[in-house]
């Protein structure tokens, strides 16, 4: 019975520890993030100006910082209950080593997002090499605008949504089928949670180009709904929901031509 007792007791400090860690990562993402809004304001008025100033390797390699401190900010909180499931399991499995295949799994993952980083810091150059993006980072005509809104709406309803919101939504049954032993397995499961996290969640962060890249209430926002749809009962429905209002956003504003904000 003690012995029992003192296993369950570490394993809840194994918890506590990565939960800690986790929370950590996320505050130090968020609070770069704030740094980042309350100091750019200049910065985003000239990189706005393609004509004016040409973007540089230093505003780039700045750019991808954000985005990947960005997806940090954002998507550590909804990934946290498969991070966690994980070190139950492998604290379980293998007492001698419990951390550091944990912090692999979280790697593995967060490089997943570091490679959709580097792709949304090209689309960013691109539109801005183009004179799509205001100063505020956020798409500049209705009908960009609207065309992502009606994308990421579409992409609610279709079966890739709804294969990968259904890996990041049941985390147990993910670890059963994906399972792999050691350093090296962690890591390649955190990979492969990874490519289905941003299957599932890509198109909400493309919406970042209709309300303003920069803009933290709406990051909170679109972070906040992505927990949402991974944690609350009949989640899919959530999405299809969000996706409608999504598909009336993008009509309004490709027909109407003004902005919704």
């Amino acid at each position: 019975m003690n012995g029992n007792k003192s296993r369950e007791n570490w394993l809840r400090q194994d918890q506590a520890v990565v939960l800690a860690g986790l929370v950590g990562l996320t505050a130090a993402a968020w609070t770069y993030m704030i740094h980042l809004a309350g100091t750019m304001g200049q910065v985003n008025v000239e990189m706005a100006m393609p004509h004016v100033q040409a973007w540089g390797g230093a505003d780039l390699a700045l750019l991808l910082i954000m985005w990947v401190v960005m997806m940090v900010a954002m998507m550590v909180p909804s990934a946290a209950p498969m991070i966690l499931r994980f070190a139950q399991i492998n604290s379980r499995r293998d007492r001698e080593d419990p951390y550091v295949p944990t912090a692999a799994f979280v790697l593995g993952y967060l490089i997943i997002w570091t490679g959709f980083s580097i792709l949304a810091t090209a689309l960013q150059w691109g539109l801005h090499a183009a004179a799509l993006l205001s100063p505020a980072m956020a798409s500049s005509t209705p009908l960009l605008g609207g065309g992502i809104l009606l994308a990421a709406g579409l992409f609610q309803w279709t079966p890739l949504k709804y294969t990968c919101l259904t890996q990041c939504r049941s985390p147990l049954g993910f670890l059963m089928t994906e399972w792999r032993e050691g350093t090296r397995g962690a890591l390649v499961m955190g990979l492969r949670h990874g490519v289905y996290c941003v299957g599932c969640c890509s198109m909400l962060m493309a919406l970042l180009f209709v309300v303003g890249v920069m803009n933290l209430l709406w990051v909170a926002a679109i972070a906040g709904f992505v927990l949402l749809e991974k944690i609350v009962p009949q989640g899919q429905w959530v999405s299809r929901a969000a996706g409608l209002l999504l598909i009336g956003g993008g009509v309004w504003m490709v027909g109407v031509g003004m902005p919704l904000l």
